[in-house]
C-alpha cells in the first residue's frame, strides 16, 4: 500500500477515536447530571433515567468510582424483596474536586474548585507582593489549593482539568512553565489564558441572555484589562490580545510610565494603585481600598474628583470601543468599582456623551455581578466548554485513550494558551 493510500485511514481512525471520546464524555455528563438531580441511585435506576444500557452505565460508573467522582453510599437491601444481591446506590462525592480554576493577578491569586456536577465547592485567595516572581506566585497558589483541601474537605484525586488565568501583557513565554508546573502537580489537562478574558467569560455567563451576545468587560484591579464578547463568542483575537484596553494611551506629555513600557496608558490612571496614589496627591489619607471606601462614605471632595476624572478617562476609551463594537452591555469590575458608584456613573455618562450623535448605540453600563473571584470562576467555566460563548474557543488537550501518560502540547502564539494533554 502506498503512503498516499495510508493517510486517509489514519485520519479516519483519529476521527473515530475522537468521536468515541465525545460520546463517552456525553454519557458521563448525563450520568452525573442525573445523580446531581435525584441523589443516590442504583445502576439500574441510572440506566432507566438516562436511557443507556446497564452495561454502558456499569462501565461509566466503574470509571467514575475509580476517579473518585462518585461514591457508594449504601445499598437497597432494606427496600429489596427476595434474596437477590443488594444493589449498590451511587451518589456524587461532595468532596471530589474535578475542575480547578486559578487566576493570577499582579498581587494575588484566586482559586475556585468545582465538583463533577460543575458546582463550585471551594474558593479562596492568597496574596503576594507585586515584585514576586513566578516561583513565589506558584508556591502561593499551591499552598492555597492545599488549604482549600484541608479547610473544605476537598480532595484532588479525580482532578480532570485546570484552567489558569495569567496577566496578559508583555512576554508570556513563562506560561509554558506555569502549565507544566500544574501538570506535574495534578496530572491533569491544563489551559492557560488571559485572566481578564476568563473574568469576562464568567460575567457574560451571569449576564442577561438578551445582552450577552455583545459585551465589553473591563476590570480595574492591580492592573487594567478587558474582555470582549462579539456575536455571542468570546473573542481572543489574531494573537490573543483582544480586549487589552488597559494599554490604550490616554495621555503622553508628562504621563506616568506603564509596566508595558509606554506612558499614559489607561492602567496608569485607572488601576487601583494609580487611583489610590492620585487620591493621596490631593491630600486624602488613602493607602488601601478600605481607606478609599471610608473617603467615599464621607464624600471627600478630592477623592470624588479623582474618581470622576478616572470615570471620564475610562468612559472615553470605552466610548471609542463602543463605536467600534456596538455592545449592548458594558461591565466594569474591580475593588475600586465595588466601593465607588460614582466611578461607574461617570463612565456611563461619558459613554452616553461620546455616542450622543447616535443615542441608540448607547449600551447598558453596570458594575460587575461577580467580584474578584470572577477570573477563577471563568477559568473553571472554560473547562466545561458548554456555553455557545466558547464555540470557537480551544479545548484543553485530552488523551483519547484515557491514560495519564501523554504530554502533548500545543502553543498558540503570544503565550496566551498553552494546552497540555494527559487528562485522566
Amino acid at each position: 500500500m502506498t503512503e498516499k493510500n495510508r493517510k486517509p485511514s489514519v485520519r479516519l481512525v483519529s476521527t473515530i477515536s475522537g468521536a468515541h471520546t465525545l460520546v463517552r464524555r456525553s454519557h458521563e455528563e448525563r450520568v452525573l447530571r442525573v445523580l446531581q438531580r435525584f441523589g443516590a441511585l442504583s445502576r439500574g435506576e441510572i440506566a432507566s433515567r438516562v436511557g443507556l444500557s446497564r452495561t454502558t452505565v456499569s462501565e461509566i460508573t466503574t470509571e467514575l468510582l475509580a476517579r473518585g467522582a462518585i461514591t457508594v453510599v449504601d445499598t437497597d437491601a432494606s427496600e429489596r424483596a427476595g434474596s437477590g444481591r443488594p444493589a449498590e446506590r451511587l451518589a456524587l462525592d461532595p468532596g471530589s474536586g474535578q475542575y480547578l480554576g486559578v487566576d493570577f493577578g499582579h498581587r494575588r491569586v484566586n482559586v475556585a474548585v468545582a465538583d463533577a456536577a460543575h458546582e463550585i465547592i471551594a474558593t479562596g485567595t492568597a496574596r503576594y507582593p507585586e515584585s514576586a516572581r513566578w516561583p513565589e506566585r506558584m508556591s502561593a497558589a499551591f499552598a492555597l489549593v492545599e488549604r482549600l483541601r484541608v479547610n473544605n474537605g476537598v480532595h484532588y484525586g479525580a482532578l480532570q482539568a485546570v484552567g489558569v488565568g495569567v496577566p496578559g501583557w508583555g512576554d508570556r513565554s513563562w506560561a509554558d512553565g506555569v502549565a507544566e508546573a500544574f501538570v506535574d502537580r495534578f496530572h491533569a489537562s491544563v489551559i492557560v489564558d488571559n485572566n481578564v478574558r476568563f473574568a469576562g467569560l464568567a460575567e457574560a455567563l451571569h449576564s442577561h441572555p438578551d445582552t450577552v451576545n455583545n459585551l465589553i468587560y473591563l476590570r480595574l484591579s492591580d492592573g487594567v484589562g478587558g474582555s470582549l464578547v462579539v456575536d455571542g463568542r468570546l473573542v481572543r483575537g489574531a494573537t490573543s490580545f483582544a480586549g487589552e484596553l488597559g494599554h490604550v494611551t490616554v495621555a503622553e506629555a508628562g504621563a506616568a510610565a506603564c509596566r508595558c513600557g509606554k506612558r499614559g496608558c489607561v492602567e496608569t490612571f485607572a488601576s487601583a494603585p494609580a487611583i489610590l496614589a492620585r487620591c493621596r496627591a490631593v491630600g486624602a489619607p488613602v493607602e488601601t481600598i478600605d481607606d478609599l471606601r471610608a473617603a467615599v462614605a464621607i464624600a471627600h471632595p478630592g477623592v470624588e474628583r479623582v474618581l470622576r476624572d478616572t470615570g471620564a478617562v475610562i468612559g472615553r476609551v470605552l466610548g471609542a470601543a463602543a463605536m467600534t463594537l456596538n455592545p449592548s452591555e458594558v461591565v466594569i469590575s474591580g475593588e475600586v468599582v465595588d466601593v465607588s458608584p460614582t466611578l461607574v456613573q461617570q463612565v456611563a455618562a461619558t459613554i452616553t456623551y461620546e455616542l450622543s450623535w447616535q443615542p441608540e448605540m448607547a449600551p447598558v453600563v453596570r458594575a460587575a455581578v461577580l467580584r474578584d473571584e470572577g477570573g477563577a470562576l471563568g477559568a473553571v467555566a472554560a473547562l466545561f466548554h458548554e456555553s455557545p460563548l466558547l464555540k470557537s474557543y480551544p479545548e484543553a488537550a485530552r488523551d483519547p485513550s484515557g491514560g495519564r501518560t501523554s504530554t502533548t502540547k500545543e502553543h498558540i502564539m503570544a503565550g496566551s494558551v498553552v494546552k497540555v494533554g494527559g487528562v485522566r
